[in-house]
């Protein structure tokens, strides 16, 4: 099976595919100080729970520690598995219509990738991880750019952790959008704000596209919490940059 791992700010998220269909995925927190023999002793562990064996690695990372840690755990562990790691020069058939492509995340070029092939373009990706990062996708399968903004729990924890009389809240849909206390208070911010703040970026990009687009994707761990409020999300796809990987160790299998 191939064994897909996008490593994340918060989360690793790891798959493993058997052709196109996913058979087994986890999520573990990312950890940038883990050895290589910590993350064999990881992956082992959760492949061995389903007598996985893996024939092939594809591998995406935002965090440089973690990911070169990873590159001399395949080394020892996993050195016969073809392996490929999305990084420049690696061929994602995705041209980054941008001013400088080499600032570009490999998580976001993956995304793109899927996103066109599942639901073509233009398109809208909204990635709620440690920061919301929404992408935009040309009619033709080009990445275009996006916006920025802070994540969900980066956003609670710097509320809790600057203002004395606030404190760290479960991100819930409260009961009303007027809050009768302050966890209500918190949660109505959290909850209506973001998808506030997703829905008037996404409009404005569909504006700036000509009033049109195939599909506005959300994905990430955080997307369940906000979506169901988000007026402009068409599809939800959780694993849309495992999918991405997948397709992209299709095109340089070793």
């Amino acid at each position: 099976m191939l064994l897909c791992v996008d490593i994340g700010n918060t989360n690793t998220v790891l798959a493993t595919f058997d052709g196109e269909k996913l058979v087994h995925s986890w999520r573990i927190k990312t950890d940038s100080r883990a050895t290589a023999d910590e993350l064999a002793l990881t992956f082992r562990g959760l492949l061995a729970g389903d007598n996985v064996q893996v024939t092939g690695i594809c591998v995406s990372s935002t965090v440089p520690q973690a990911l070169r840690e990873l590159r001399s755990m395949l080394a020892r562990f996993y050195s016969n598995v073809p392996t490929v790691l999305v990084a420049p020069g690696v061929r994602t058939g995705v041209q980054l219509a941008i001013d400088n492509p080499r600032e570009v995340g490999a998580d976001r070029i993956v995304n793109t990738h899927a996103a066109f092939h599942l639901y073509g373009g233009p398109c809208i990706t909204v990635d709620f991880g440690t920061s919301t990062n929404i992408d935009v996708i040309s009619e033709r399968g080009e990445f275009l750019g996006g916006a920025f903004a802070p994540g969900v729990e980066i956003s609670i924890d710097a509320l809790a952790s600057r203002a004395s009389q606030l404190q760290k809240v479960e991100p819930v849909k409260p009961r009303s959008v007027i809050g009768k206390n302050t966890v209500e208070c918190l949660q109505s911010g959290i909850i209506y704000g973001f998808a506030g703040q997703v829905d008037g970026l996404v409009r404005r990009i569909i504006e700036e596209l000509g009033g049109d687009v195939a599909a506005v994707i959300a994905t990430g761990g955080l997307a369940p919490v906000i979506i169901a409020e988000c007026a402009t999300i068409t599809h939800h796809e959780p694993m849309l940059t495992l999918i991405g990987l997948r397709m992209v160790y299709e095109r340089n299998r070793p």
